[in-house]
Formats: structure tokens, C-alpha cells, sequence
């Protein structure tokens, strides 16, 4: 049996548990937040009054910082082409038989929106930025699309998936826990309510693959090696401002994370670490010789990225973004 046959049986054998996984990970419609709970009611008479409090708030936050949301904001806004490109993937089916997967992908969709919602519109609301030089590059984003190296393997496509939401739970955490350091109450509890969702999709990931794993240990160790030698990319590689290159601002951008120590080498470093502990790569049998040096691959890649880790180097000077003034005030 080839390959692809061996991971579309894998996933119909597991379709029947993804309702389940639905009710486990996911929040019903009527009882998760909504961007307007955290943002001032436009309805209200202390509506100006609420807008100035985060316009005041907001002037105590640095240039990195300011960057930084943007880029995150931006990650979040070009939901579509995440959505399209699941709903793309070996076994996840929307037409012919619409299945639990697709429902799954609609559904987790619905709830990231959520976060390019209520973050666009605190930028708006903040006057720290320069919202039409954001807005191009999120269409530039959705425009230029991504390649994540996955294809159409779900394999792949749920470690990345995997990988990249605690990546982003630990990005909108840290950005809320400077926002409350700075006294930006409001912001703090956004980010870190995002940062919710974002580990609650993350324990949903990793779950799909440790089924995974059980089902067919050796494609999916095979899978994970080959995502971790092609290195997991943020959805926002191609990251661009008006005028730019495809991925210049994301490489600055990282820059800017690096030094504010929003998202770091070593958190790559560390979420590669947490994922082989949780899958128990090193307890699991019937593997292939090619998939046995996989795993061998695996259990040595976290020190061996430590080793580059330590010789790395970022640069100190602030890029000048489009998007933000260089002391954050526009």
C-alpha cells in the first residue's frame, strides 16, 4: 500500500473521534468571548472617554513592542489562507462528503478569527501605528500566501500545526505580560486570552498526532523529522511592507522578537524538546530502519540547535518599519 493510501486510511480511522475532540478543545459559540468584550461599546456615552483611556495607556509601550503586536496582529489577520490551505489536506474533505475534519478546520477557523479581530481594532483604537501601512501588509500577506513544506500531508501539516500554536500562545503571552508590566491592563488580559486559545488549539494538535503516532508510528515519525530538518517557519515568513521584498519585514520582525524576548531561539528550542517528551519518540516501537534514524534525528536535534543557538546573533539596531514611528508615536 503507498504511502498516501496508508495516511488517508490512518485519518478516516480517526474521523469518528473528531466531534469528541470538538467538545474537548473547542468553546461553544454563545459561550466564548467576543472581541467587543474587551473593546469600548461604541453604543456607550463614555465611549470617547474609554477610547482616550487606551490611547493614554498605550504611550507607555516601547518601539520593539509596538512591532511586534503588529507582526502578531497581522499572523492572525491572514486567516484565510490558513483555513484554505488545511482544508486542502489529505482527508479533510468539504464537497463530495463533507467529513468531521473539515468541520474541525471551519470550526478552529472561527475561533482564531477572533484574535486578528479584537487586536486590529486596538490598534485602530490606540493611534500608534499607522493602520493603512498595516493593512497593506496583511493583503500583501494574503496575497503572497505561504509554504509551510507540508503539501497535502496531514502528518506534517498537524506537527506544524502543532508546533506553531504553542509558538504563538507563548508570543501573545509574553506581549501581555509587558503590556500589564507597563500598566496596559486592558491589553494584557486581550493577549493572554488569546494565548488561551492558542494552547487550548496546540493540546488539540498534539493530540491528533499522538494518535497518529499510534496508528502508524512510522509515517509519522518520518513526518515529524523531515518538518523539523526543513525547520518550522512561521505562517508570516512571507512578510512584507509596501515596496518590500517577500519576507524582509518578517525577518526584521523576528529581530525585534528576539530582542524583546517575545519569541525566541530557545523557545524553538524548548517546543521541540516538549513535543519529544510528550509523544514519547523514544518509547515508540515497530519503527522502520529509516524511521529508527528519524527518531535518533529527533532525540539529538535539541542540543544539537542549543550548539548554533549559543553562536547566534541578532542585530542591536531597529529596522525602521512602515508601520510604526521610531519612539512608537505617530
Amino acid at each position: 500500500m503507498s504511502t498516501k493510501n496508508i495516511r488517508l486510511e490512518v485519518m478516516q480511522a480517526i474521523e469518528p473521534k473528531v466531534a469528541g475532540y470538538m467538545d474537548s478543545f473547542l468553546i461553544p459559540i454563545d459561550e466564548i468571548w467576543q472581541p467587543s468584550d474587551f473593546l469600548p461599546d461604541s453604543r456607550s456615552e463614555n465611549f470617547f472617554d474609554a477610547v482616550e483611556q487606551i490611547r493614554e495607556e498605550s504611550k507607555e509601550l516601547g518601539y520593539d513592542f509596538w512591532v511586534t503586536l503588529v507582526a502578531d496582529t497581522i499572523t492572525e489577520e491572514a486567516l484565510p489562507t490558513y483555513e484554505s490551505w488545511l482544508m486542502d489536506v489529505e482527508g479533510i474533505s468539504q464537497q463530495d462528503a463533507p467529513n468531521s475534519w473539515s468541520k474541525w478546520v471551519r470550526a478552529w477557523t472561527a475561533e482564531e478569527n477572533r484574535h486578528g479581530d479584537v487586536l486590529n481594532k486596538y490598534l485602530y483604537l490606540s493611534g500608534r501605528v499607522n493602520m493603512r501601512e498595516v493593512e497593506i501588509s496583511t493583503q500583501y500577506l494574503l496575497n503572497d500566501g505561504f509554504d509551510i513544506g507540508t503539501d497535502r500531508d496531514p502528518y506534517k501539516n498537524f506537527v506544524y500545526t502543532t508546533f506553531q500554536e504553542l509558538a504563538t500562545n507563548i508570543s501573545h503571552k509574553r506581549v501581555g505580560q509587558m503590556a500589564r508590566k507597563k500598566g496596559n491592563v486592558l491589553l494584557g488580559k486581550m493577549c493572554n486570552i488569546i494565548a488561551g486559545d492558542e494552547m487550548r488549539h496546540h493540546l488539540a494538535y498534539r493530540e491528533f498526532v499522538k494518535v497518529i503516532m499510534e496508528q502508524d508510528p512510522t509515517g509519522m515519525i518520518l513526518a515529524f523529522a523531515d518538518m523539523m530538518k526543513r525547520k518550522i517557519v512561521m505562517p508570516a515568513h512571507f512578510l512584507r511592507e509596501s515596496g518590500g521584498s517577500i519576507g524582509q519585514a518578517f525577518e526584521n520582525f523576528s529581530n525585534c522578537a528576539q530582542r524583546l524576548g517575545v519569541y525566541t531561539a530557545q523557545d524553538y528550542i524548548e517546543i521541540l524538546k516538549k513535543l519529544n517528551e510528550y509523544w514519547r519518540i523514544d518509547h515508540v516501537r515497530g519503527l522502520s530502519d529509516d524511521a529508527e534514524k528519524a527518531r535518533d534525528y529527533l532525540m539529538k536535534l535539541p542540543a544539537r540547535l542549543e550548539r548554533i543557538s549559543e553562536r547566534m546573533s541578532f542585530p542591536r539596531d531597529h529596522y525602521q518599519f512602515k508601520w510604526v514611528a521610531a519612539n512608537g508615536m505617530l
